[in-house]
């Protein structure tokens, strides 16, 4: 019980380190953001690895910390053909393919009265459907290897950019449209000098959410069907083995991808709307 104990001292500290930091000046600096949920993570970790073996938890049920390292650590070229399966040919590709559709839609629809009354509906009816119904469709349409995944990936995300890109283009007030008119400029220069502007903020709220569903969609779609390779297979595969270091494994992997992948469109944001009021009170 001594690691038990340990495990609960550590977690009280840490917990009060963490509440002092937060309240402090020193969190309102950019090292102060990294550093509040750096000790959080740690201290998650720390406290998991004590307790497991404190209470002498059984690997098949929930593996420490450190055997999943150790087996992150002697299966990196595994990891990264999965990695590269399911993140870079699946989940990428296909969120590049359906953020650009959507994107190109919401353009069409938001010219069109038409389109606007007749495929919003339509495609608020597909975001609907499960993707455990569509995803041994689509794999029996285009096959078992990534494509069948990235167009499972295309459907997950193609509504959300959807329609955060259709209210983004509606986001400029009539001042501002009178204005363009008055300068005589098209629709496609209004387009590009102001709506297409002061609907980033909007546009890359999708885009953020879809990274998620990106990673979820392409994982989920390789437990109907994949070469034995990916993340999804693999997880499947160990599961079935008791394999539970590796599933956590494969856990860590794609959590940190997502993380990054997250992070990265966060930046670009960053860069492109750095006028926009959020973005200022972040800095």
């Amino acid at each position: 019980m001594t690691l038990v104990f340990l495990a609960l001292v550590t977690w009280v500290v840490t917990l009060v380190l963490n509440v002092r930091i937060s309240r402090s000046a020193f969190s309102e600096t950019r090292i102060g953001r990294l550093v509040v949920p750096a000790i959080f993570g740690l201290t998650v970790l720390l406290v998991w690895e004590l307790l497991v073996r404190g209470l002498q938890v059984p690997s098949v049920i929930l593996p420490p910390p450190s055997a999943i390292g150790a087996r992150i650590a002697s299966s990196l070229p595994v990891l990264w053909g999965d990695f590269v399966q399911t993140f870079v040919k699946g989940a990428l590709s296909g969120w590049l393919i359906g953020c650009a559709a959507a994107v190109v839609t919401a353009i069409a629809i938001d010219r069109s009265p038409f389109l606007q009354r007749g495929l919003l509906p339509v495609g608020n009816f597909v975001a609907a459907l499960p993707i455990v119904g569509i995803a041994p469709i689509l794999v029996m349409w285009f096959g078992f290897d990534w494509q069948s995944k990235a167009a499972v990936v295309v459907v997950m995300v193609f509504f959300p950019v959807l329609v955060n890109t259709v209210e983004g283009l509606a986001a400029t007030d009539r001042m501002q449209r009178d204005l363009m008119k008055t300068y005589s400029a098209s629709y496609a220069q209004t387009l590009l000098k102001l709506r297409l502007p002061a609907a980033m903020p909007f546009i890359f709220n999708g885009l953020k959410i879809a990274t998620t569903l990106a990673l979820i969609g392409a994982i989920v779609a390789e437990f109907f069907g994949s070469p034995i390779r990916g993340m999804g297979f693999r997880i499947s595969a160990e599961v079935g083995r008791l394999g539970l270091d590796m599933v956590w494994a494969e856990i860590a992997v794609a959590a940190l991808a997502g993380s990054a992948f997250y992070g990265v469109v966060a930046l670009v944001e960053r860069g492109l709307t750095f006028w926009h009021p959020s973005q200022r009170r972040q800095r």
